[in-house]
């Protein structure tokens, strides 16, 4: 679809690990998008097949055949290296090939068109997005140039920083990055969405506990409502964390059982691994419902036949209670760093789709001495309203503009302390975890070595009182100092965290009343000239995907076709005539083909979308054509004398305009 106009408000993302989702601010309310196969939630996955890139759900339905090339998990990567021991545990369970880049990069290996592409996560993201956009521009009718995008709560300053330049990537200016328990909230607070959310007029201070257990990252925020006011307490989580692991957990118990029973090892079959875990993530999902459900699989044993096992819901808990252990240790944490008594909290928000597992709302509800959760909020949608409220408030475009939103306030906090590497090893932190966001802290330092003119500074985040057992945020060095005897030049640094939870780094040098501005580098971060390349590298491939698009549009056109002339057909009284039925059965024939043969060969978006619309009119004309028999527009008697002639001639209703629709 192509628009011109633009659309002058923003839409709120949730980019999941395993599901994403788009809403919109409009007429008052929060809209939840639809993709282009009409679902609320995406799929964060990215297929290499057949010279063609598909996201969503046709990569996810890949997926689940076992075939190569589809990517997905990119939040589980981003922002990490290739070394990390996380990404090396991930790395066995993938379909695809990661390998290590620049700097210990991570990088996706993909096949595109004949071409070996070396892929970081941040592209994979920004595929997503672009697919995200563009539904949200067919649903407005106008291009979107700004997002609100959610990042977990625990997420550091390069996880944020790579996001937004998966963002950038997709032709988005990112106008906020705000945390996902702390979006939940505002939908919550707001009433606004799917569910009704907090009662709108509760004038008195309302204390919420966020619990958002996602597909990849798992996050608690306590969070203060009071007045249009959302002020973030504490917030603890784990990035390594979700339905994931417990899809993990079933797998093994999947993979041994084979081994056991069958002397089978699947461990190093990707297909067939990508098989058993999407076998094994629909067995979680019925068991949130039923209490057993039989796991499924085919082309597994090599005798030919089926492999089936039986999972009990108790089975699943037992499996994945170090799972649910971990998670209420972190609940915990969240309500300690809070101040705050379980009899303080007056409501438990259930964000993300893990969270609708039996156990941990059992666990959840005894120890919040409560008889029932808050489940108002759609789980899978809560973190998108809120992003779309907080679009919203920021553009305050007249077509977002509404007294819900016009007195919100957002206070978040930063997650981790944040501080540097000081003599011995130590953790010298400048601002402590769970401070209000935005904030500046300024530390002073000077040299230890005479006439040193360079101070090479380790930024970390973390609690632990030695950086060996924190996590390194990156490197930076102050350079062009003043050459003094060593304790002598005082070095001021300013540590300045946004609304967006990213660090900037600034250093200022005193000496002899002589001040200036120090380089500072992050090495952690994309450089400019980075995301340059890569949006240069988008607009490439562009054409390409505009005509991988159309493809995909006429794929579904030319097949809703078929599907409704067979409807059609499906529903006479009597079966059409043998030379209706001769006809049709061409016309079905060459139209298949031309989706399997022909139209993958196609190069521009014009032939594809002509061709396509030709052959939908044909087979409305065809469509007719049955829907005159069905009224019995020709007499029983002559059909049935031309079905005694072999159905050579022409039967008399023909109107003299039919096209042979074997023609095409």
């Amino acid at each position: 679809m192509s628009v011109t106009e633009e659309f002058d408000g923003a839409i709120g993302i949730d980019l999941g690990t395993t599901y994403s989702c788009v809403a919109v601010f409009v007429r008052g309310q929060v809209e939840v998008i639809p993709n282009d196969m009409g679902n609320r939630t995406t799929p964060s996955c990215v297929a290499f097949y057949n010279n063609d890139v598909l996201v969503g759900d046709a990569a996810k339905t890949l997926l689940g055949r076992g075939v190569s090339g589809v990517v997905f998990d990119a939040k589980r990567m981003i922002g990490h290296h290739f070394s990390d021991k996380i990404i090396q545990a991930d790395r066995t369970r993938w379909p695809f090939l990661i390998s290590e880049g620049v700097q210990d990069s991570i990088q996706i290996n993909v096949t595109h068109k004949g071409e070996e592409l070396q892929l970081v996560p941040e592209q994979i993201s920004a595929k997503v997005l672009v697919y995200l956009k563009e539904c949200a521009e067919r649903y407005l009718g106008k291009q979107v140039k700004k997002a609100v995008v959610t990042v977990p709560a625990y997420f550091n300053d390069s996880q944020r920083e790579r996001t937004k330049a998966a963002a950038t990537i997709a032709g988005l200016e990112v106008l906020r990055i705000i945390n996902e328990p702390t979006a939940a909230a505002l939908c919550y607070g707001l009433g606004v969405g799917s569910g009704t959310g907090r009662q709108q007029g509760e004038d008195k201070p309302h204390n919420v506990v966020v619990f958002d257990f996602g597909g990849g990252t798992f996050d608690v925020s306590v969070i203060v409502i009071d007045s249009g006011s959302f002020a973030v307490q504490a917030t603890a989580g784990d990035t390594h964390l979700g339905g994931q692991d417990i899809d993990s957990n079933l797998l093994k118990y999947v993979l041994d059982d084979l081994q056991t029973r069958y002397s089978l090892n699947i461990g190093d079959k990707p297909r067939l691994l990508a098989k058993a875990r999407t076998a094994c993530e629909r067995v979680k999902q019925v068991l949130s419902q039923s209490t057993a459900e039989e796991l499924a699989l085919d082309g597994v044993l090599p005798n030919g036949e089926e492999y089936t096992l039986s999972v009990s819901r108790a089975k699943l808990e037992e499996l994945n209670a170090f799972v649910f252990a971990q998670c209420m240790k972190v609940v915990k944490r969240a309500l300690q760093d809070a101040g705050m008594k379980v009899e303080d909290v007056d409501e438990v928000v259930l964000v993300g789709g893990s969270s609708r597992i039996p156990k941990l709302n059992d666990m959840l509800r005894a120890f919040f001495k409560k008889e029932r959760l808050c489940n108002s909020v759609h789980p899978d949608e809560a973190v998108a309203i809120g992003a779309a409220v907080q679009a919203s408030i920021l553009t305050n475009s007249l077509e977002q503009q509404s007294e819900k939103t016009a007195n919100v306030v957002l206070m978040d906090v930063v997650p981790l302390s944040i501080g540097v590497e000081i003599d011995d090893g130590k953790f010298d932190v400048i601002i402590p975890r769970n401070t209000t966001i935005p904030y500046k802290a300024t530390k002073e330092y000077s040299t230890v070595e005479d006439y040193q003119q360079d101070v090479d500074v380790c930024v970390y985040e973390g609690e632990r009182p030695l950086t060996k057992h924190n996590h390194k945020l990156g490197e930076f060095t102050l350079e062009g100092i003043t050459r003094a005897k060593k304790g002598k030049p005082t070095i001021t640094v300013t540590f300045s965290i946004d609304a967006n939870g990213l660090l900037t780094i600034t250093g200022t040098e005193e000496l002899a009343n002589r001040r200036h501005t120090l380089v500072v580098q992050n090495a952690d971060r994309l450089s400019e000239a980075q995301v340059k390349e890569m949006i240069e590298m988008s607009k490439k491939f562009a054409k390409s995907d505009a005509v991988d698009g159309a493809k995909e549009e006429a794929r579904r056109t030319v097949k809703g076709a078929l599907e409704a002339l067979s409807a059609v057909i499906a529903a006479m009284p009597q079966p059409p005539s043998l030379q209706l039925q001769k006809r049709l059965d061409t016309f079905t024939s060459h139209t298949r083909d031309w989706l399997e043969r022909q139209l993958p060969s196609y190069s521009t978006v014009a032939e594809v979308e002509e061709k396509a619309k030709k052959i939908a009119k044909l087979a409305k004309k065809a469509m007719k054509k049955v829907e005159k028999k069905a009224r019995g527009d020709a007499p029983a008697s002559k059909r049935h004398r031309n079905e005694g002639n072999g159905g050579n001639k022409p039967s008399s209703d023909s109107d003299g305009e039919d096209e042979d629709e074997g023609s095409e």
